[in-house]
């Protein structure tokens, strides 16, 4: 798969895994929603019921800004339809970003209701690869 087969099959998901690593190196991974501006990848912390806006995600890419991410399609009846695209780059925290608000609702219709007002990690990509059946 090329690069930009990889960039439109990961802008296409609804979904994508975050994997950051602490200082130390030691992997999390999570679930974000997310919207994609050229190659930035934006995802928001949003009102939904958390303890706190200081998220382990965050706080790794503060320690260590190398990232990856993945979205992928699976059909259990036809594996020929089956892909995954993968986004490494640098990330970084915003304490807010108007455009990666917009872009959220635009992508997400329980946005429309209740904006993300946290803080804001973009994902500046450097390399998209893929695999597809």
């Amino acid at each position: 798969m090329s690069p930009e087969e990889a960039r439109e099959r990961f802008a296409s998901a609804r979904v994508a895994r975050l994997a950051t690593a602490d200082a130390d190196g030691v992997p999390h991974i999570v679930p974000l929603v997310f919207a994609l501006d050229g190659d930035t990848i934006y995802s928001a912390v949003d009102p939904k019921p958390k303890q706190t806006t200081d998220l382990k995600r965050l706080r790794n890419v503060i320690a260590n800004p190398r990232v990856a991410l993945l979205a992928d399609h699976y059909v259990d009846d036809d594996w020929d339809v089956i892909w995954w695209a993968r986004a490494d780059g640098s990330g970084r925290v915003l304490e807010s970003s108007a455009r990666a608000v917009e872009l959220l609702c635009e992508r997400y219709a329980q946005y429309r209701d209740t904006a993300p007002d946290g803080p804001v990690l973009a994902v500046d990509v450097r390399r998209w690869s893929g695999w597809h059946g």
